[in-house]
């Protein structure tokens, strides 16, 4: 699955979440309000925790790249040497 709709679907369900919550609140609006700030944070720790994954991730996979490419590079530039 794509990170970004993993991403976009965690926003999305944290929004659908907090309205249910509001229309459904058995509780006057200032307690309401404490819980869906509390919540919110929960919320916001995991979208922080799933972007640092999809930024190390990338991180990483952009390092092997960059080896295989200046490995590549190595070799037709040891092959054009021995050519010579």
């Amino acid at each position: 699955m794509n990170s970004g709709k993993v991403l976009l679907s965690v926003l999305a369900g944290a929004a659908v979440g907090a309205l249910v919550g509001v229309l459904f609140a058995p509780h006057r609006g200032k307690v309401t309000r404490k819980k869906i700030a509390r919540q919110s944070g929960a919320y916001a720790e995991g979208v922080k925790e799933k972007l640092s994954e999809i930024v190390d991730s990338i991180t990483e996979k952009l390092e092997k790249v960059k080896g295989d490419v200046t490995e590549y590079a190595e070799q037709k530039m040891h092959k054009t040497e021995n050519l010579k």
